[in-house]
């Protein structure tokens, strides 16, 4: 399917010092290790990794939602700087929303920074629409969040919808 022989797996609290990693790679330490184990703790959050196939196995991705009543919060979603601009983000996102869909959610959202243009065009490519504003809901410089929001997920469509991804993910991930 692509060029990384990407591997996508369920974390586990074995992932836990790649993940710290990968958090201070993209984040500067958003989360600490007992938050991450507090995700894998808990039966509300899925916490998958995007892994090259190859040998050393590299967590490359990771992407974080909370199942509330019928939503998937999408939490995290983090590419290594290293792998920017090369697919990775939109194959993270499928199969978190494939993931949410097979758990009977019925929509997603998340905020994301207004200013981050790169994050809010993925989105938009996967047909988040903007919900709203949070004013000031980034503590370390009170930077505005927009609220995205897709519904849909278990509409009778959203198959095709989900297949229509999957390809569109695919062709990226050869290029």
């Amino acid at each position: 399917m692509n060029k990384f022989n990407l591997e996508l797996k369920s974390l586990t609290t074995e992932h836990l010092s790649d993940v710290l990693e990968l958090d201070r790679a993209c984040f500067g330490g958003l989360w600490t290790l007992e938050g991450y184990q507090r995700e894998l703790d808990s039966p509300n959050s899925v916490l998958l990794g995007l892994f090259s196939g190859s040998e050393g196995s590299e967590l490359l991705a990771m992407g974080c939602f909370w199942s509330i009543l019928e939503e998937a919060h999408i939490t995290i979603l983090a590419v290594h700087p290293q792998y920017h601009h090369q697919g990775l983000g939109q194959a993270l996102l499928y199969f978190l929303l494939k993931t949410a869909h097979e758990s009977g959610l019925e929509r997603a959202t998340l905020e994301v920074r207004a200013s981050n243009l790169a994050a809010i065009s993925l989105y938009q490519k996967f047909d988040f629409k903007t919900a709203g504003t949070r004013r000031g809901y980034y503590q370390d410089n009170q930077e505005d969040a927009l609220v995205l929001w897709l519904g849909g997920l278990q509409y009778p469509q959203f198959p095709q919808t989900l297949a229509r991804w999957f390809a569109m993910v695919s062709d990226r991930l050869q290029k």
